[in-house]
């Protein structure tokens, strides 16, 4: 992970010489005239008072706002995911999915456009309804139907799909295979497990069943031509990213999740020195749960429908066992296709590993920290948890909902991070959530269901949004202080994401963007233009975006939104700061003129 030390100003040392006040003063306007022609000549911009300070104006209808224009892209880009196209993949190898991986375009090749929406969209059907339906015409892929129709995991009936909850090892419904799952594993019913990750979601299903149970599941598939896995979740308004596991981390920090599960994710798990279990065992928390249902799980009874032999399957088995023995893994639990391991809780079994030169997979060295997960490779080796940590382990964790207000212990690794900070952290964004909620009102109906927290430092407005019924996914910028542990350890979910770069999702995924300093932040790294481009490109028609700023750029982002067709109003912050702003913007619902 890496760190951005706070902004501070340096003093220069100058020549002793004492010039004349004029000629100081010709050179001091003379500078500022000309950083200011930079500036302004990198942004294309011009800045221009939206609204006097304390008041509260439609910015599309103020005479002083002069937006930039921006174009529609092209209706074949209504899918468009810049990091993760189809449209570039042959430009990548195919050794171990590499080409499904990450791969961000250059400046130069970087779309200026808007993405419009498919022929025919309309607002997404709103929660609790969506988890079983969705409009055909928002995710128009006949494919994934087609193909899974016989497994039950969508069905087309008139302009919806239908989401019956089936998958291919929960022939009886999804619900079922959860409350079997729950047998096998107490914790999920009594809120010691909170937090979990889905390899190979296919439709999240069993990440939406979850949340009637209380656990928060991010689901992960990656971006493909036709099944378009997860934006049919987050369409469902289920907690979905795209990403695959390859040749590089997952962009998570260790010791975060409580459960990760794989049904049939055809993850090849002992290959490659088995780094892909390697993966899960590190983000995996100490005394955390994994789960997989399907081959080798259950050979003696499945292998022949498994286009294979007995023999191999046994021995694929065994294998499997034996690799997650050496990572400290013990089986906790097994019945008919579910098999249940258990990371060990403490440390002492990643003793072998320091004594035993011949171990394999060996520990890690000290060179890659652990949290380092931003473009990182995947190494054949154990993340033996630091010893350090005492009270990150899933039985010393308080249960939710106890977790989400309790002081997390790696709070304390965060640079100036402390009790106190935190607390006043929770406070803060309390006061804040409700000053937002007068500001718009829609937070907290059913008209916000998916948020996304763009820079978040320790998940305080997820906290304070926690009864209402949204989720929220937590972004920490890979370049600032590493407080992404906290999130996870409060029970709440998030990602690391650089904003220079496009994020892991579809378009139209988010119903609610809020944004607090980013700009101020990144303004040396992100043009600012392609990161309002990636806003609009995710939120979805008629969604929001609360956008929280220093007054210096209140304004240019009110000249970009315009050009986005945003409508936007500036308020006054709950504290009526002169030196901070609120934008609050909605996306219109536009279609594409070469459909008209």
């Amino acid at each position: 992970m890496k760190y951005k030390d706070e902004k501070y100003e340096k003093a220069e040392r100058g020549s002793t010489r004492i010039l004349p006040k004029t000629v100081l003063l010709i050179l001091l306007c003379g500078l500022s005239f000309y950083l200011g022609g930079l500036y302004c000549g990198k942004n294309k911009l011009q800045v221009n008072d939206v609204a006097k300070a304390g008041s509260s104006v439609d910015v599309d209808n103020s005479p002083q706002a002069k937006s930039v224009s921006f174009p529609e892209c092209s209706s074949d880009y209504q899918d468009y995911t810049p990091c993760t196209d189809p449209r570039k993949w042959k430009k990548y190898g195919t050794h171990r999915l590499t080409f499904m991986e990450r791969h961000c375009p250059p400046v130069f090749d970087r779309k200026q456009c808007l993405v419009p929406p498919p022929n025919g969209y309309k607002s997404p059907i709103r929660w609790p309804k969506s988890k079983n339906e969705c409009w055909y015409r928002n995710v128009p892929y006949d494919w994934i139907n087609k193909q899974k129709s016989n497994q039950h995991w969508l069905k087309k009936e008139g302009e919806k799909f239908i989401f019956p909850g089936g998958g291919t090892m929960f022939p009886n419904g999804v619900s079922a295979y959860v409350d079997l799952m729950q047998d096998l594993i107490p914790e999920m019913k009594d809120g010691t497990i909170r937090t979990s990750i889905d390899t190979g979601c296919g439709v999240a299903s069993w990440g939406g069943d979850l949340l009637d149970r209380g656990i928060l599941t991010v689901s992960l598939a990656p971006r493909d031509n036709h099944e378009a896995q997860v934006q049919f979740a987050l369409e469902r308004g289920i907690p979905a990213i795209l990403g695959i596991i390859s040749t590089q981390r997952l962009p998570f920090p260790s010791n975060s999740f409580d459960m990760a599960h794989c049904s049939r994710c055809l993850i090849p798990w002992t290959e490659f020195g088995g780094v892909y279990l390697l993966e899960i065992h590190r983000i995996l928390r100490p005394g955390g749960f994994w789960v997989l249902s399907g081959p080798p799980v259950n050979y003696e009874n499945r292998w022949k429908g498994w286009d294979t032999t007995v023999e191999e399957q046994r021995s694929n088995y065994e294998k499997l066992q034996d690799l997650l023995t050496s990572m400290c893994f013990k089986l906790y639990a097994k019945k008919d296709d579910i098999a249940v391991w258990q990371k060990s809780p403490d440390n002492t079994c990643y003793n072998k590993l320091s004594n035993d030169p011949d171990a394999y997979p060996p520990k890690c060295d000290d060179s890659l920290e652990p949290d380092s997960a931003w473009y990182t490779p995947l190494r054949p080796c154990v993340v033996v948890p630091s010893p350090k940590l005492r009270k990150t382990d899933l039985e010393s964790t308080p249960k939710w909902p106890e977790r989400l207000h309790s002081t997390p212990e790696r709070v304390s690794d965060v640079p100036g991070g402390n009790g106190g900070l935190f607390k006043r952290d929770s406070s803060k964004w309390k006061t804040r959530a409700k000053h937002y909620k007068k500001l718009l009102p829609a937070i907290g109906s059913d008209k916000i269901r998916n948020v996304m927290d763009m820079n978040t430092a320790y998940g305080g407005l997820a906290a304070a949004l926690v009864d209402d019924p949204l989720w929220v996914m937590n972004v920490v910028s890979s370049y600032a202080a590493n407080t992404l542990p906290v999130v996870f350890d409060r029970g709440l979910i998030g990602t690391y994401h650089d904003w220079c770069e496009a994020f892991s999702t579809y378009p139209r995924t988010y119903d609610l963007l809020h944004v607090d300093g980013l700009f101020t932040s990144e303004s040396q790294r992100c043009e600012m233009k392609y990161v309002m481009l990636e806003m609009d490109r995710i939120l979805r028609p008629n969604g929001y975006a609360i956008i929280r700023e220093s007054s210096y750029f209140a304004n240019t982002i009110a000249s970009v939104a315009k050009g986005l067709r945003w409508s936007c109003r500036k308020e006054q912050t709950e504290s009526e700061s002169e030196n901070e702003k609120l934008l609050v913007c909605q996306k219109k619902l536009w279609y594409s003129s070469e459909t008209k």
